[in-house]
């Protein structure tokens, strides 16, 4: 049975059945530790609006989310971006980060394990990509004016040319790192 199945009990596994071993405490650190470094690479990925920038923490999140369930890959998220908050207070910025890597993660691995097969992982991925672009367009709206000089009527005026893209291609190149790097890291894990 693969590790990856939804009814694999796996050594890994984070369900109350399995309680909390010393073991996952220090893996599901680990991954809070990675996540919080790859918090401070910035690539701008999209040159239309330099200022916007990609970092890696969310593909820690997404894979963790695959190998542990989507409860831990949140968990991860969001510890790691309180803790970057206190190193740099953004509050807003690190609510569209939680924002951005939970709507994408959650039905990603939601859809692939009730459908552990590549058509699953392509449809999960598909579908998270869509409710995360959708989600940072909708923040986006909300959240840009409460710390910027955007007003609502320009952050809207972004909306084709710039958000929709810059997220779509965050997305799509989180999940195929993930993709390529999740059964490598899990077969590490598990072995």
């Amino acid at each position: 049975m693969s590790a990856f199945s939804p009814n694999t009990a796996d050594a890994h596994s984070t369900s109350s059945k399995n309680g909390w071993s010393t073991r996952r405490l220090a893996i599901t650190a680990f991954f809070c530790a990675l996540s919080f470094v790859m918090t401070f690479i910035k690539i701008p990925i999209f040159p239309p609006a330099p200022y916007l920038t990609f970092d890696p923490s969310g593909i820690v999140s997404f894979v963790a989310a695959y190998v542990f369930g989507p409860a831990m890959g949140v968990l991860v998220c969001v510890i790691t971006w309180v803790v970057r908050t206190l190193f740099s207070f953004n509050p807003y910025g690190h609510i569209m980060a939680i924002l951005a890597t939970v709507t994408l993660i959650v039905p990603a691995v939601l859809v692939y394990r009730r459908s552990p097969d590549t058509k699953g992982l392509i449809g999960g991925m598909v579908l998270g990509t869509v409710i995360s672009v959708a989600a940072c367009v909708v923040g986006n709206i909300i959240i840009t004016p409460l710390y910027t000089s955007a007003s609502v009527s320009d952050v809207i005026a972004m909306i084709v040319p710039v958000l929709i893209p810059f997220n779509l291609l965050k997305a799509v190149i989180s999940c195929i790192v993930t993709a390529l790097v999740r059964k490598p890291v899990n077969g590490a894990i598990g072995s």
